[in-house]
Formats: structure tokens, sequence, C-alpha cells
């Protein structure tokens, strides 16, 4: 069972890290695969290059056996529709691979929003990764199990609540940090943190 986790990870942090890392091991996923995005469809394009958030991505996840970084998305044209990446990965993968899409708790409120969310519940399952003291969005509850088990057993189709570590780290801010001349240590790998500073990233 394969786990995927797109964003535009500018930069890459504990916050992206910690609960897919919560969601590989509650869940036994076989992989977590990172998508860097390269023209994300409902927010600003990232700062940095794509090859620069490739780098800081590679070095976060270096040592990581279950992590894996997927070009995919950097290596096309156009925005990056979470339809579009399932699609190319079913190519890849067949039509009975589990997968399993994490999104946190705010994105799931606005999923019903995104391009063709209905086939995109064709092509896998939902994890949604719930903070502690988060609210039920309430959506599509003929779909929501907590039976982990039906996870391994269908390719896609159902939808799962997963609770994981509450950590209040965005990129904004590590960006700002930087931008005003602080130190971000420990919000985000010592890896991570040597590239931006090595290419002066987010100055």
């Amino acid at each position: 069972m394969l786990g995927i986790l797109g964003g535009t990870f500018d930069p890459i942090h504990y916050g992206h890290l910690r609960p897919a890392l919560d969601v590989q091991q509650a869940l036994r996923l076989d992989q977590i695969r990172l998508i860097p995005l390269r023209h994300p469809p409902h927010r600003e394009s990232p700062v940095t290059l794509p090859g620069q958030r490739l780098a800081m991505i590679q070095a976060a996840v270096r040592g990581t056996p279950a992590f894996n970084v997927d070009e995919r998305e950097l290596n096309r044209s156009g925005k990056s529709y979470t339809l579009d990446t399932l699609r190319s990965l079913r190519e890849e993968l067949g039509t009975e691979t589990p997968l399993c899409l994490l999104i946190g708790s705010d994105a799931f409120r606005g999923f019903p929003n995104w391009h063709r969310p209905g086939e995109i519940l064709k092509l896998a399952h939902l994890v949604v990764m719930r903070r502690p003291g988060d609210a039920y969005p309430g959506l599509y509850p003929e779909r929501i199990t907590a039976d982990r088990e039906v996870l391994h057993t269908h390719p896609g189709g159902h939808i799962l609540y997963q609770q994981v570590t509450q950590l209040g780290i965005s990129s904004t801010r590590i960006r700002g940090l930087l931008k005003a001349g602080l130190d971000p240590r420990f919000l985000l790998p010592d890896s991570v943190l040597s590239i931006i500073r090595r290419e002066r990233l987010y100055r």
C-alpha cells in the first residue's frame, strides 16, 4: 500500500515529515511518496526553483527508507492537478494497488472544490491527517471508515481520519524568519537548512 503526499514543500519541514511518518507507521504503508508540485492549482507558485525544492526534499528524507521522492510533477508542464498525478500513478502501478492520498484537515474541507473530486476518490483512498482538537468536517459520510484493513483490501474509495502529531509549523513562517535574518533551526531538518544557507534561499 502506497501513501502519497503532495505539496510545494517550499521548504519542506517537520510539519510535513512527522505527520507523514505517523500515517506510514499507523497504516503500515509500504512507502510514502513525496510529490513536489511545479504549479499548484489552489495556491501561489513556489518561491524557489523546482531543482532547489527537489534537493531539499531529497536531503530531508535521506536515510528514511519508507520515504521516496517522486519527480513526476516537476517534470510536467501546466497545473499539478491531483487527478492527473493519480492517473499517472495508476498507469505505473496498475488498478489494484491500494493508494492513500494524505491530506490535512483544512485541505479536506476544501476537497469538494478540487478538480473532479469524485474521480480522485475512485483512484485512491483519502487519509485525512487530523490534529488533536480538529473538528470533523462531516463530508462524504458514506465513504468514511475507521477500519484500517479496508484500505489494504480495496484500491481506493474510502476516507479514514488518522490522528497525527500536532506541529504548528508552516513554510510561510520559515520563509519569514529567514527573510528577517532569524534562525529557523528545529523547525526543519538540519540538512535542509544547510542547503538554504548555502544557496542563500528566501532572503
